[in-house]
């Protein structure tokens, strides 16, 4: 037997195109549907605006006379920043890397061309108490920075450990010299 072939009469659509056509529309109209539902829950993931806000501090350093310092608080932390002498400085550079708990150069801790600005987390590295130094009334511990009241940790003008059981240096912020009287933190 011969086969043999249909031929379908002009104008008539077959299925195939159809059902193609329905499953692009299909498909397209859940992927809008996921989207719709899904960017609201992502963008709710973005932090909101008051905490954007505390994210970064600026501070204007015009006011901090030299051998002093103020606390400011970024994220809820205590930030020491401190306007160091030519000599906090001297005795800063001059000690010898092994006689540090945490070795650590003085320059790596500050930023270069302002030497004689130290910022540094003011959380004490052993338990999370708040050392004091940063007020002119307060103990400074032996090596002039400061001292944490809890066990006894003592820091030096840079922020490093030197006695205590404090087993790492002040932590640095993340901060930026905007011009050579205002900071940013964050």
């Amino acid at each position: 037997m011969a086969d043999t072939v249909t031929v379908p009469p002009v104008g008539h659509v077959t299925e195939a195109p159809r059902r193609d056509l329905l499953k692009l529309v299909t498909v397209a109209s859940a992927a809008i549907g996921a989207g719709a539902i899904a960017w609201p829950l992502i963008d709710s993931m973005n932090p909101s605006q008051d905490v954007l806000a505390l994210s970064a501090t600026e501070v204007d350093l015009t006011p901090i006379a030299e051998g002093s310092g103020i606390t400011v608080l970024w994220r809820g932390k205590p930030i020491f920043v401190r306007h160091r002498t030519p000599e906090e400085i001297k005795s800063a550079e001059d000690v010898p890397l092994n006689q540090l708990i945490e070795p650590q150069p003085d320059s790596q801790r500050v930023k270069p061309g302002h030497t004689q600005w130290i910022i540094v987390i003011g959380i004490c590295t052993h338990l999370g108490c708040v050392p004091l130094g940063n007020k002119p009334t307060d103990p400074r511990g032996e090596w002039g920075g400061w001292f944490c009241p809890c066990h006894g940790s003592q820091y030096d003008t840079s922020g490093r450990v030197r006695h205590g059981p404090a087993p790492l240096n002040l932590n640095l912020p993340p901060y930026a010299f905007e011009t050579d009287t205002k900071i940013k933190i964050g």
